[in-house]
């Protein structure tokens, strides 16, 4: 369907197009082409410039570097500053490209009002129609700073050299290398050995802490349910009493209990006769003691998210199955178990994801030990992020830390857009 613009459309969406206002102001609409010279002209002749000078500093990310000329220091380009700026000024660049085409746009259709009154009601219209967008601007540009230009800073650090000892602002440049930081992480052994045994250890400990705390809450909340349990308050209320507890006051003082030799775990055991456990010191027991120490921290929300579930479960279905001779297992199988995955299954693809990414119970328990020599900046219970953690502030690898960021980012997109897709929760919603 062709639109037919008219001729004075046509003449204020040209002047709009030569100076922004413009158009506005042969549509008799004078403050507001006003407003869109005044912003128009200010950007043009006292932000262009600067715009452009930024942009070229993104794509050259400086020319020279700081020295030290006859015992002086001679400030050079900082990389990392000028990517931040070029950023910064493309998101400007393409805010006024929108505002022009916004510009031309409104000239045409408020050219389109011949009369007093038809302009009155279209710019009542205009009005109305621009409000929530007003209102949503400064939420917009704070979202625009705080998450966009820091998210697409990280990405582009990926494509640099940005890392220790040889490319460290401000007293050497950072380049462009495409893409090989991500050649480097999968064709060199240090790192593909090291990212690949993570990658397995991170996939194996989302899993399992995910799914034994979401059962064992799931036990504990059915045992407290039971008719035949009294006192169900006061269980309920025991029992969520470490979750009520700050997690990382609860991490300390485990760390404390596990230590293999002040620990009052080992000391108890040794007290009865038995040989102290290496809980914290030998890879395979640290990681069963992350698994134990998360259970205990987050088992009863789980306990508590499963318990309102199964109150809501009404009770004639369990009184039919009766009837039918079904047993307890079955009733689990069939009623229990359906209900609780239905209402809950969003809220279990949330903790995967959590727990994929659960830094602060690796850097509180263990700081990612112990040492494993055949790791790459990283120990036996390191997880990804905590690896990049290391990289970023202990080691300076910015860059592959950048793209190991990036990795992980991808792999918990899809598998939780993939597995929230798949449940009965976002399949009734269609």
């Amino acid at each position: 369907m062709k639109i037919r613009l008219s001729r004075q459309q046509w003449t204020a969406a040209a002047l709009s197009v030569v100076c922004a206002g413009l158009g506005q102001l042969y549509g008799k609409r004078y403050a507001k082409g006003l407003l869109f010279l005044v912003v128009g002209q200010l950007v043009l002749w006292l932000w262009t410039p600067k715009l452009a000078q930024a942009i070229r500093g993104l794509v050259t990310l400086g020319d020279v570097p700081t020295m030290v000329v006859k015992g002086k220091t001679v400030l050079g380009d900082h990389s990392i500053f000028m990517m931040i700026n070029g950023l910064i000024a493309c998101f400007i660049a393409i805010a006024f490209a929108l505002f022009y085409v916004y510009n031309v746009t409104d000239a045409a259709k408020a050219a389109d009002a011949r009369d007093r009154s038809e302009q009155k009601r279209a710019s009542l219209r205009k009005r109305s129609a621009a409000l929530p967008i007003l209102l949503l601007l400064p939420a917009l540009i704070f979202v625009l700073f705080v998450s966009a230009i820091p998210l697409l800073f990280n990405v582009l650090i990926a494509f640099t050299d940005y890392s220790a000892p040889l490319h460290i602002p401000d007293r050497s440049l950072v380049n462009w290398t495409g893409l090989r930081t991500f050649s480097t992480l999968f064709t060199e052994p240090a790192w593909y050995k090291t990212f690949f045994s993570i990658f397995a250890w991170n996939i194996v400990w989302a899993v399992l802490s995910t799914t034994t705390v979401f059962f064992g809450g799931m036990a504990v909340a059915m045992m407290i349910n039971h008719r035949r349990v009294k006192w169900k308050k006061l269980w309920r209320t025991v029992f969520i009493l470490p979750w009520a507890v700050p997690q990382f006051i609860s991490l300390l003082v485990l760390r404390v209990m596990f230590n293999g030799s002040i620990g009052p775990i080992n000391g108890l055991l040794e007290n009865v006769g038995l040989s102290p456990v290496p809980w914290l010191s030998d890879s395979t027991m640290a990681k069963v003691t992350v698994l134990l120490a998360n259970f205990w921290v987050s088992m009863p929300f789980t306990m508590a998210l499963v318990a309102g579930i199964l109150m809501s479960i009404p009770r004639d279905l369990y009184e039919a199955a009766e009837v039918d001779g079904a047993g307890g297992g079955a009733k689990f199988l069939w009623i229990t178990l359906p209900h609780v995955l239905m209402a809950a299954a969003p809220i279990f693809i949330m903790q995967f994801a959590f727990n994929f990414n659960n830094f602060n119970l690796m850097y509180l328990l263990t700081d990612g030990g112990p040492a494993n020599p055949n790791y790459y900046f990283a120990g036996s219970t390191d997880i990804l992020l905590s690896w990049t953690y290391k990289m970023t502030l202990e080691q300076s690898q910015f860059n592959m830390a950048s793209a190991v960021s990036i990795i992980l980012f991808l792999v918990i997109a899809i598998m939780s857009i993939w597995n929230y897709s798949r449940t009965k929760s976002f399949k009734e919603e269609d």
